[in-house]
């Protein structure tokens, strides 16, 4: 579904009250180019595409940290964002016996196919118990 205006300035007026992510005059005032969404709710969307697409189901414990991240691209009101995510690598916890790490590479666009999100990160997944074949 398209990020709606009223979206960009409900998170806004909570979390990030700058003028470019509030108004639209001055979004379109600044480098932005229009009514952004800030990096943060840009973050929390994907967040959300995670949670719904697999977290929820994957036995995840948490996760140590953010790696990187990076908003290549405003999010503007009226983009459709999709995301995916990219297993770089995964290892049984030495510390932790039946936990994995994964580190995963994150990307998101908007319906230009432009990158706008671009994140690293790991989590803590159950691992599934070993079978006898």
């Amino acid at each position: 579904k398209p990020v709606t205006a009223e979206e960009i300035i409900e998170f806004a007026s909570e979390f990030d009250p700058q003028p470019m992510h509030l108004d639209e005059a001055a979004g379109r005032a600044s480098i932005l180019g229009g009514l952004a969404a800030s990096g943060w709710h840009t973050s929390s969307m994907f967040m959300r595409m995670m949670a719904d697409s697999y977290l929820l189901t994957a036995l995840a414990e948490g996760a140590p940290g953010i790696d990187l991240m990076e908003w290549r691209k405003p999010v503007l009101a009226g983009d459709t964002l999709l995301g995916h995510s990219t297993v770089l690598e995964s290892r049984p916890m030495r510390s932790r016996p039946g936990m994995g790490i994964v580190k995963f590479r994150h990307e998101v666009e908007n319906q230009r196919g432009q990158l706008v999100l671009v994140s690293e990160n790991s989590v803590m997944l159950r691992m599934r118990p070993e079978t006898s074949a």
